[in-house]
Protein backbone atom coordinates (compact mmCIF):
# COMPACT_ATOMS: atom_id res chain seq x y z
CA UNK A 1 0.00 0.00 0.00
CA UNK A 2 3.17 2.26 0.71
CA UNK A 3 4.34 1.53 -2.78
CA UNK A 4 1.31 3.64 -4.17
CA UNK A 5 1.99 6.34 -2.23
CA UNK A 6 5.40 6.14 -3.37
CA UNK A 7 4.33 6.45 -6.69
CA UNK A 8 2.05 9.32 -6.16
CA UNK A 9 4.98 11.09 -4.23
CA UNK A 10 7.82 10.27 -6.91
CA UNK A 11 10.26 9.14 -4.46
CA UNK A 12 10.77 5.52 -3.43
CA UNK A 13 12.02 5.42 -0.32
CA UNK A 14 15.51 4.06 0.52
CA UNK A 15 14.27 2.97 4.25
CA UNK A 16 11.06 1.86 4.78
CA UNK A 17 11.12 2.28 8.09
CA UNK A 18 11.09 6.16 7.50
CA UNK A 19 7.95 6.25 5.62
CA UNK A 20 6.30 4.13 8.29
CA UNK A 21 7.54 6.32 10.97
CA UNK A 22 6.50 9.31 8.81
CA UNK A 23 2.77 7.86 8.83
CA UNK A 24 2.46 6.85 12.17
CA UNK A 25 0.44 9.02 13.94
CA UNK A 26 1.47 9.88 18.07
CA UNK A 27 -1.76 8.10 19.21
CA UNK A 28 -1.00 4.73 17.44
CA UNK A 29 2.92 4.50 19.02
CA UNK A 30 1.53 5.27 22.20
CA UNK A 31 -0.72 2.47 21.67
CA UNK A 32 1.77 0.15 20.47
CA UNK A 33 4.04 1.06 23.59
CA UNK A 34 1.17 0.16 25.94
CA UNK A 35 1.89 -3.39 24.60
CA UNK A 36 5.48 -3.49 25.31
CA UNK A 37 5.84 -2.69 21.29
CA UNK A 38 8.69 -0.30 20.09
CA UNK A 39 7.04 2.37 18.11
CA UNK A 40 8.26 5.90 16.91
CA UNK A 41 5.92 8.57 15.64
CA UNK A 42 5.76 10.96 13.04
CA UNK A 43 6.48 14.11 15.23
CA UNK A 44 10.14 14.47 14.36
CA UNK A 45 9.31 14.19 10.66
CA UNK A 46 6.94 16.59 11.05
CA UNK A 47 9.21 18.95 12.55
CA UNK A 48 12.26 18.64 9.92
CA UNK A 49 9.42 18.56 7.02
CA UNK A 50 7.81 22.01 8.02
CA UNK A 51 11.43 23.64 8.35
CA UNK A 52 12.23 22.10 4.74
CA UNK A 53 8.74 22.80 3.12
CA UNK A 54 9.41 26.39 4.50
CA UNK A 55 13.10 26.78 2.87
CA UNK A 56 12.06 24.93 -0.71
CA UNK A 57 8.55 27.34 -0.88
CA UNK A 58 10.30 30.10 0.10
CA UNK A 59 13.28 29.75 -3.15
CA UNK A 60 10.21 28.58 -5.62
CA UNK A 61 8.82 32.12 -4.75
CA UNK A 62 12.08 33.61 -5.36
CA UNK A 63 12.86 31.74 -8.51
CA UNK A 64 8.95 32.66 -9.82
CA UNK A 65 9.31 36.41 -9.39
CA UNK A 66 8.34 37.35 -5.65
CA UNK A 67 10.97 39.87 -4.65
CA UNK A 68 9.91 41.39 -1.57
CA UNK A 69 9.86 39.89 1.84
CA UNK A 70 6.12 41.27 2.34
CA UNK A 71 5.44 39.03 -1.12
CA UNK A 72 7.19 35.87 -0.34
CA UNK A 73 5.38 35.64 3.32
CA UNK A 74 2.33 36.87 2.16
CA UNK A 75 2.02 33.66 -0.94
CA UNK A 76 4.17 31.26 1.59
CA UNK A 77 1.53 31.27 4.59
CA UNK A 78 -1.43 30.61 1.52
CA UNK A 79 0.76 27.85 0.40
CA UNK A 80 1.10 26.27 3.61
CA UNK A 81 -2.16 26.82 4.74
CA UNK A 82 -3.56 23.66 6.43
CA UNK A 83 -6.15 23.85 3.99
CA UNK A 84 -3.94 23.38 0.91
CA UNK A 85 -1.46 20.94 2.88
CA UNK A 86 -4.69 18.49 3.28
CA UNK A 87 -5.42 18.70 -0.55
CA UNK A 88 -2.55 18.01 -1.54
CA UNK A 89 -2.30 14.64 1.20
CA UNK A 90 -5.76 13.70 -0.29
CA UNK A 91 -4.67 13.81 -3.68
CA UNK A 92 -1.66 11.23 -3.05
CA UNK A 93 -3.78 9.17 -0.30
CA UNK A 94 -2.23 10.03 2.68
CA UNK A 95 -4.64 9.30 4.74
CA UNK A 96 -5.40 5.58 3.35
CA UNK A 97 -1.94 4.39 4.98
CA UNK A 98 -1.81 6.59 8.12
CA UNK A 99 -1.24 4.04 11.24
CA UNK A 100 -3.99 5.78 13.25
CA UNK A 101 -5.08 4.89 17.04
CA UNK A 102 -8.15 3.30 18.11
CA UNK A 103 -9.48 6.85 18.61
CA UNK A 104 -8.39 8.66 15.60
CA UNK A 105 -9.96 5.89 13.58
CA UNK A 106 -13.45 6.44 15.12
CA UNK A 107 -13.01 10.03 14.98
CA UNK A 108 -11.86 9.60 11.22
CA UNK A 109 -8.68 11.46 11.34
CA UNK A 110 -7.58 9.97 8.34
CA UNK A 111 -10.43 12.34 7.07
CA UNK A 112 -9.08 15.76 8.92
CA UNK A 113 -7.65 18.47 7.44
CA UNK A 114 -4.84 19.10 10.44
CA UNK A 115 -4.13 15.24 10.42
CA UNK A 116 -3.33 15.55 6.28
CA UNK A 117 -1.31 17.92 6.55
CA UNK A 118 0.75 17.15 9.92
CA UNK A 119 1.26 13.71 7.59
CA UNK A 120 2.08 15.23 4.66
CA UNK A 121 5.06 17.66 6.53
CA UNK A 122 6.03 14.55 7.79
CA UNK A 123 6.28 12.55 5.06
CA UNK A 124 8.64 15.33 3.50
CA UNK A 125 10.56 15.52 6.83
CA UNK A 126 10.85 11.56 6.04
CA UNK A 127 11.96 11.87 2.05
CA UNK A 128 14.74 14.61 3.03
CA UNK A 129 16.24 12.17 5.99
CA UNK A 130 15.99 9.16 3.65
CA UNK A 131 17.11 10.93 0.88
CA UNK A 132 18.59 14.59 1.20
CA UNK A 133 17.12 18.23 0.39
CA UNK A 134 17.25 17.31 -3.42
CA UNK A 135 15.11 14.18 -2.92
CA UNK A 136 12.68 16.74 -1.13
CA UNK A 137 13.20 19.99 -3.23
CA UNK A 138 11.98 18.05 -6.21
CA UNK A 139 9.63 16.05 -4.53
CA UNK A 140 7.82 19.47 -3.37
CA UNK A 141 7.87 20.87 -6.40
CA UNK A 142 5.91 17.84 -8.21
CA UNK A 143 3.48 18.14 -5.17
CA UNK A 144 3.26 22.30 -5.87
CA UNK A 145 3.63 21.54 -9.66
CA UNK A 146 -0.11 23.58 -10.18
CA UNK A 147 2.00 26.73 -8.78
CA UNK A 148 5.21 25.92 -9.88
CA UNK A 149 5.06 24.54 -12.98
CA UNK A 150 8.03 22.13 -13.90
CA UNK A 151 10.23 23.25 -16.84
Amino acid sequence: MSTVLEEQLGYFFFDKRILTRALTRKAYALEQRQKNEHCDDQEIYRTLGDAVLKTVLTELLIRAGSDTRQDITTRKIELEREENLARISQAIGIGYVLKLGIGEKQQRAYDQPYVLAESLEAVIGGIYFDGGFSAARKTIRRLFKDVFPIE
